[in-house]
C-alpha cells in the first residue's frame, strides 16, 4: 500500500477512531496548545475558551518538538494548584500522561480527548457522527456529488479567502494550515474584522481579483454579510462551507469542518499531482525542535546551485570560506 493510499485509508476511517481515555477530570479546566496540538486547542474553544487555571484540570497539548514550551506551561499551571494533563504526539515518558497517533490528522485524537476528559461525551459523539456522515459522501469511490472534490475544483489553481464568523474564529486558521499540509495550497485566512481587510486589500489591484474567491466557513453574521457584498465586486466567486445539517455550530460542527478540509486538501492534492502526506522537510524540521539531528536532518532537497548563496560582490573568497565553515560545522 503506497503512503497515500495509507493516509486515504486512515482518514476515510478516522470516524469513531478515538480509542483513549473517557473519563471526565477535575473541573474547572483550560487548555494551551503548543506544535501539533494548537489547532485542537483552538477548534476546542468552542467549549472550553480559557486558557490557564489554577484549580481543577490544565490540558497541555503538545508534541515532541515543541517538548519545552510544553513543559514551561505544565509546571507553571503546577505552581499554581492546577492538575495537568500533558497530551502529546510522542516525546519523554515525563512529559505524557496521554499518547495520541502524531500526523495531519491528530487533531482529531486531541480534540476528542478533551471532549470526553471535559465531560462533553455527547459533544464527542456528536461530531462522529457528523464525521461518519463526510466519510461516505467525501471518500474516492463517490465519484459523483463528492462535495469535497467539488470544492477542490473550485480552488485549483487558485489562492482563497478564508472567512468565519467570530464564533468560529478558529476555522480559517485551521483550513489554512489544512489546505497547506494536505492540499500543498496557499490560502489566507481573515482574521479580526474582516471589513478593513476586504474594503481596502484589492483597491491598488482592484482588476486582478478574478484569480481568487472567498470561502465562508460555517454560519455568518451581520458584519460577515457586508464583507461578502463587497467582495463579490473584487472576487470571481464567493462560496459558503455551511454547518452539517441541523447543526447550530459549535466543537462538533467545527471539527466536522476540519475533516471536511482534509478531503479537500487530498482532492486538491491529486490535482497537483502531490501526495497529500507530509513534505519529507517537515519530520526534519520537527526532529530539530526535538533535539533529534541526523546526518540528514533539515538538508531538504535543492537544486545544485543554490541560488541564496549567489556572489554579488564580484569575488568568490568569501563565500569559499563560508562553504568550508559549514563543512567543518556539520563534521
Amino acid at each position: 500500500m503506497s503512503a497515500t493510499d495509507h493516509f486515504l485509508t486512515l482518514l476515510e476511517q478516522l470516524p469513531a477512531s478515538y480509542s483513549g481515555p473517557t473519563r471526565a477530570e477535575a473541573a474547572p479546566y483550560a487548555v494551551v496548545g503548543v506544535g501539533e496540538g494548537v489547532l485542537a486547542a483552538d477548534l476546542f474553544r468552542a467549549l472550553v475558551n480559557v486558557n490557564f487555571t489554577r484549580t481543577g484540570t490544565q490540558f497541555v497539548l503538545s508534541s515532541a518538538d515543541a517538548a519545552d514550551a510544553a513543559r514551561t506551561y505544565a509546571e507553571l499551571a503546577e505552581v499554581a494548584g492546577a492538575g495537568v494533563k500533558r497530551v502529546s504526539t510522542g516525546g519523554a515518558a515525563a512529559d505524557v500522561d496521554v499518547l495520541v497517533t502524531g500526523g495531519a490528522l491528530a487533531t482529531y485524537h486531541y480534540a476528542q480527548y478533551l471532549a470526553y476528559a471535559t465531560g462533553h461525551a455527547e459533544d464527542a459523539q456528536q461530531a462522529d457522527e457528523y464525521l461518519r456522515d463526510l466519510s461516505q459522501r467525501c471518500a474516492p469511490q463517490v465519484t459523483e456529488g463528492n462535495p469535497a472534490r467539488d470544492l477542490a475544483w473550485s480552488l485549483w489553481e487558485r489562492v482563497p479567502l478564508l472567512l468565519a464568523a467570530p464564533d468560529a474564529e478558529a476555522l480559517p486558521t485551521a483550513w489554512q494550515s489544512v489546505l497547506a499540509r494536505v492540499g500543498k495550497t496557499l490560502s489566507i485566512p481573515v482574521l479580526g474584522d474582516p471589513l478593513p481587510f476586504v474594503t481596502g486589500a484589492f483597491e491598488a489591484k482592484h482588476e486582478r481579483g478574478d484569480g481568487r474567491l472567498a470561502l465562508v466557513l460555517g454560519d455568518s453574521d451581520e458584519a460577515l454579510n457586508i464583507a461578502l457584498e463587497i467582495l463579490q465586486s473584487r472576487t470571481d466567486e464567493t462560496i459558503h462551507v455551511p454547518y452539517p445539517a441541523g447543526a447550530q455550530g459549535g466543537y462538533a460542527a467545527q471539527l466536522s469542518l476540519w475533516y471536511f478540509a482534509v478531503w479537500v486538501g487530498v482532492y486538491l492534492a491529486e490535482r497537483y499531482n502531490q501526495a497529500p502526506t507530509d513534505s519529507p522537510v517537515l519530520p526534519r524540521a520537527q526532529a530539530v525542535l526535538a533535539g533529534e539531528e541526523s546526518e540528514d536532518t533539515l538538508k531538504a532537497d535543492r537544486p545544485d546551485e543554490d541560488e541564496r548563496r549567489r556572489d554579488l560582490s564580484g569575488g568568490n573568497d568569501d563565500w569559499e570560506d563560508a562553504d568550508e565553515f559549514d563543512d567543518e560545522d556539520a563534521d
